[in-house]
């Protein structure tokens, strides 16, 4: 699959939670974010950041 950038409501939207729900779940990845170059107050994330969250949280994008 290829993963382009979304931004963290979108990703909240394809998960079925809250944006509140994700921020909680995004909490918990900060370290791992931020070696990707994502800062905590970012909303918009990158193609490997996505892809990392929709791995761990089993996020299914449509195409």
């Amino acid at each position: 699959m290829h993963y382009k950038s979304m931004y963290k409501n979108e990703l909240a939207d394809a998960a079925g939670v809250t944006r509140q729900t994700f921020y909680n779940w995004t909490k918990k990845d900060q370290e791992t974010l931020r070696t990707m170059g994502v800062e905590r107050n970012a909303k918009l994330l990158p193609p490997r950041a996505v892809q990392y969250l929709c791995e761990k949280y089993l996020i299914s994008l449509d195409e």
